[in-house]
């Protein structure tokens, strides 16, 4: 039996980071964020040689590398494709349990990640089965905006 290799020896380095930054959005990211604060709407960007249209909008396709062009209204109504029920308490977010899912919005070809809100959770096995079903939901946008994925949320257009 050989000794396994010390410098090949997975290690574990704690950390722990806490700190304020800002972030330079770009011109594309910058619109799609300032079309949900002033207009409500969600938007995503089309890739002319596929038709594809990317939510959130991006400057580029992420399959052909292609830079996007027409502007493109989505949603407000989708399908839940994909779901988590966080049961850990995390800072910044609300207490737990609360749901995070991608949605796939009406006329868009990718997902958007937000929080899933009208679902209930008493009984968390039977919520995430019902879940499954990929549920229709649609965006709700808060009164205030601030130019952030979290000015809108998507709840639950039928209770399941």
């Amino acid at each position: 039996m050989q000794t396994p290799d010390p410098i090949s020896k997975p290690i574990t380095i704690a950390g722990h980071w806490n700190f304020e930054y800002r972030y330079f959005a770009g011109a594309v990211a910058s619109r799609f964020f300032n079309e949900i604060k002033i207009n409500r709407r969600i938007m995503g960007t089309r890739v002319p040689s596929t038709g594809r249209v990317l939510v959130p909008a991006r400057s580029f396709c992420d399959a052909s590398y292609e830079r996007t062009g027409e502007w493109v209204e989505v949603g407000p109504e989708g399908t839940l494709d994909i779901f988590t029920i966080v049961a850990a308490k995390f800072p910044g977010l609300p207490d737990p349990p609360f749901v995070m899912g991608y949605v796939t919005l009406d006329g868009a070809d990718t997902a958007v990640l937000n929080y899933v809100r009208g679902v209930d959770l008493t009984d968390i096995e039977a919520a995430g089965n019902k879940l499954m079903a990929k549920p229709r939901v649609r965006a709700i946008f808060s009164d205030v905006r601030e130019g952030r994925i979290t000015d809108f949320h998507f709840e639950l257009i039928a209770p399941i």
